[in-house]
């Protein structure tokens, strides 16, 4: 997936982040096959934490370990992640041909306050990660209430009502016009 100008192209894995990742997935493997389930969860949780380039090489380790549930709790522990960081992995996915691990990806993170999202929208947008920022908005509009998004809207209705309204139509043409009328009754659309 090319990036637009402006954007840079998310790095290239190498044969290091390929071995720390079958390291990390072997060691996974065994705290599986010992029992120690707690264990296991922590280093997802660690491994959430990686570089997003590395995503991808993860799931293709974990599914070839035959570890698919573990692949899903990965996901999810990401989709914890601050937003900008929740973005470069859904990116990494989409880059690496796992357009549905990033979708799923997406869908998940933005289950959070309102608030967060409008923050992560601002940093994306004053970084001139325009692309990300509606990923982010289409993903957050396609699983949440229009009334929802008027919260996320109300911090900064100059900058961010083009923006969710734009990626709205991305959805839907009925959730564009849903939020219209959502951010009309909530005053932030004349």
């Amino acid at each position: 997936m090319a990036e637009p100008a402006g954007e840079p192209a998310p790095p290239r894995p190498g044969p290091e982040e390929a071995r720390a990742a079958g390291g990390a997935v072997a060691r996974l493997h065994a705290l599986r096959a010992q029992g120690r389930g707690g264990e296991a969860h922590v280093l997802l949780a660690e491994l959430a934490g990686w570089p997003a380039p590395r995503l991808p090489l993860l799931a293709a380790e974990l599914h070839r370990a035959g570890l698919e549930a573990d692949w899903a709790t990965l996901l999810w522990e990401v989709a914890t992640l601050p937003p900008a960081a929740l973005v470069a992995a859904a990116d990494a996915l989409a880059a690496a041909g796992r357009g549905a691990d990033a979708r799923q990806l997406l869908r998940q993170g933005v289950a959070r306050p309102a608030p967060e999202i409008a923050d992560a929208l601002h940093l994306l947008t004053g970084d001139g990660r325009d692309r990300q920022a509606r990923a982010l908005a289409g993903a957050y509009l396609a699983v949440r209430s229009p009334e929802d998004a008027a919260g996320v809207a109300r911090s900064d209705p100059d900058r961010l009502v083009p923006l969710l309204l734009d990626a709205a139509r991305g959805v839907s043409e009925e959730r564009h016009w849903d939020l219209v009328h959502a951010f009309r009754v909530a005053g932030v659309l004349a």
